[in-house]
């Protein structure tokens, strides 16, 4: 009996020590509490070289605050934003950069701050996928390709010679040859639905706000159709003239719809 009482005495501070010695070894602790800013750095490039971004993303967030005010806090932002966009995380990563440059609108990296934007809207991986899922640019949602021409144009504009231009300039290009072909596509839509009238419409908005990309052939093409589906013989000739001089080869001309355009977007 008296021994069955010490053991019921000892149990509660067994009880205790056991929950003491699970609380100092909870894997909550901050590993990084006695690291140094640039250990810190070192880890969260070794973890995003190697891919574990949802590693490196918290890694970077320690250095901002550790190393707050100094140009190693706002490399850390802009690896944090480049980190979540590898991620898959583009809201996180655009707000990141906003964030950045309200804060530091003198810093000498704005120019990479503006063109990560502009990536991570224009979806460089659209390259890859795109011709798997036999999709391009044209046929996505335009407000992104819209955002990402506006930050290329920026960065163009105020940094002429960075060294990230000439490549923004290129998908300048490629977003505006998008932006046209979307309205072919949709005039396409239009023309093989036998609203001929919406089809005109898109088609010559293309023609207006376009200049000097491939897509403007169709839309002739679809505008000379659908005048003849409409008994405009008229118009029809007119821009038959018209696509005939601007597009002595082409192609619609001879084959129709069956006419097969060069794959401008298969650019990356």
């Amino acid at each position: 009996m008296i021994l069955r009482g010490k053991l019921s005495a000892a149990a509660p501070a067994a009880v205790a020590l056991a929950i003491l010695a699970g609380c100092s070894s909870t894997p909550d602790a901050d590993k990084t509490a006695t690291w140094s800013p640039n250990k810190i750095y070192s880890e969260a490039r070794e973890e995003s070289r190697s891919g574990a971004y949802e590693k490196a993303i918290p890694l970077f967030e320690k250095l901002e605050g550790r190393a707050a005010g100094t140009p190693l806090a706002q490399q850390a932002q802009l690896e944090k934003a480049y980190a979540h966009y590898k991620a898959g995380e583009q809201a996180q990563a655009l707000a990141t950069i906003d964030r950045f440059m309200k804060l530091h609108p003198a810093s000498p990296a704005l120019d990479y701050a503006l063109y990560l934007k502009g990536i991570v809207n224009f979806n460089d991986n659209l390259g890859i996928f795109g011709a798997l899922a036999r999709q391009d640019l044209s046929e996505r949602d335009q407000k992104a390709a819209k955002e990402s021409f506006e930050s290329f144009k920026e960065l163009a504009t105020r940094y002429p010679d960075s060294k990230y231009t000439p490549d923004a300039r290129a998908r300048m290009t490629y977003i505006v040859n998008s932006l046209a072909q979307y309205e072919v596509h949709v005039a396409r839509y239009y023309y093989s639905r036998g609203a001929y009238v919406a089809a005109i419409s898109r088609a010559q908005s293309a023609l207006t706000d376009y200049k000097d990309v491939p897509a403007l052939e169709e839309a002739l093409f679809i505008m000379m159709r659908s005048y003849d589906a409409l008994g405009m013989a008229q118009l029809r000739d007119d821009t038959r003239r018209v696509m005939e001089k601007s597009y002595p080869q082409s192609e619609y001309l001879a084959r129709g719809f069956k006419a097969k355009q060069e794959s401008w977007w298969k650019f990356w």
